[in-house]
């Protein structure tokens, strides 16, 4: 393995024109040649109410590429546990680490209403900046379009059962970890055993965009950590900081271990991979707008679309961080945020119109890393 491996994160992304189960197929299709391109990890979000995205169940997807793959991790990025138990979590978990031992992530992440209006009414952030490197830091965007959205409540209203309140995330983390290694006690001092769970040697991963609660609870567990670049560039340097800052070794895991996110197309040329990244930022506004996420236009689709300041304003960070070009050109960009961050490892998000332009662009950017 090289000294700073590749992995991949998939939305299960639905393009214009296609459906949920041709989405879900190109799925099975790439992990399996994620794997024969040498990535280490293949890891799937969760994502609800939008139209754009198959990828609302991690544990279904695993199931389903474990099957059709033999080596690569497989993991969730992450499982959301705002509308989550941590023994339904542990329970599936255990399920498919049994017919799949040592192949297995859990990644877990915050969600939530509360978590986006904390995110929107933090402090704002400077404006863009490079890091030592160069590597572009940019201004954190408005978000109160989508805090405010009715939307949001919604979409939680529809995953949680009636009256629920989300448990303290750290606790539901201190949970997770008690019940797989078999020492779960109540509050009245019951003991509890997760079979299927119990014992599984799953790798258990904290998904955060700020050095807030997320990189704390990692640190002060001995978790390895996953730093948004590609959902939250402005503050992924925080984010790096506050896990080292909280971290505390372990036998298990004596140092930390970071692994960064980046959104990437590759092409043979610079022209041809910006060319195929037309739709994204169309595809963020869409996001960023609470309308959830549109199924993803062709080039001639989003580049027909007329843009407000305001619009090009709302998506800028994620459309200026993104990595289109050709393959040295994306490895020199990642490089650079694999040194600014200190990355042990680095997760790829690509997303394309045509699906082969995606396998592809995996391909190619294997081929240039590992050469590398």
């Amino acid at each position: 393995m090289p000294e700073v491996p590749l992995s991949v994160l998939d939305l299960v992304p639905i393009s214009s024109g296609s459906g949920v189960g041709e989405a879900v197929r190109n799925t099975v299709d790439l992990a399996r040649q994620a794997e024969r391109f040498g990535y280490h990890r293949y890891w799937f979000a969760e994502h609800h109410l939008n139209p754009g995205v198959a990828g609302a169940s991690p544990p279904v997807l695993i199931a389903l590429v474990a099957g059709a793959t033999s080596r690569i991790r497989l993991g969730s990025a992450g499982v959301q546990l705002a509308h989550r138990t941590p023994l339904a979590v542990v329970e599936e978990f255990g399920l498919l680490e049994a017919l799949h031992p040592g192949r297995l992530d859990l990644g877990l992440g915050r969600s939530g209403k509360q978590l986006v209006r904390e995110y929107a009414a933090a402090a704002p952030r400077p404006p863009a900046t490079q890091a030592g490197n160069g590597l572009l830091i940019p201004e954190k965007p408005d978000f109160g379009t989508l805090a405010r959205s009715s939307r949001i409540g919604l979409t939680f209203g529809l995953l949680q059962q009636p009256g629920a309140e989300s448990p303290d995330y750290g606790e539901q983390v201190d949970d997770i970890l008690a019940l797989l290694a078999g020492t779960y006690r109540s509050a009245e001092g019951l003991d509890a055993h997760a079979v299927p769970g119990e014992g599984a040697q799953v790798e258990v991963w904290i998904l955060g965009s700020s050095g807030g609660q997320s990189a704390s609870v990692a640190g002060l567990n001995s978790l390895r950590f996953a730093a948004n670049y590609h959902v939250s560039p402005s503050s992924v340097l925080e984010a790096v900081a506050g896990y080292r800052q909280a971290f505390q070794p372990s036998e298990a895991l004596p140092r930390p271990y970071v692994a960064v996110s980046a959104d990437v197309v590759v092409a043979e040329d610079d022209v041809t991979a910006r060319e195929l990244a037309t739709g994204y930022g169309l595809w963020v506004r869409s996001i960023r707008r609470a309308e959830g996420a549109i199924r993803f236009p062709t080039p001639e689709e989003a580049a027909a679309h007329v843009w407000s300041d305001e619009d090009r304003a709302l998506v800028a960070d994620r459309v200026d961080t993104q990595f289109a070009g050709s393959p040295a050109t994306v490895a020199a960009r990642l490089r650079q945020l694999q040194e600014a961050t200190g990355a042990d490892e680095l997760v790829i998000t690509t997303i394309t119109h045509d699906h082969a332009d995606r396998v592809r662009s995996y391909e190619l950017l294997a081929q240039e890393w590992y050469r590398g």
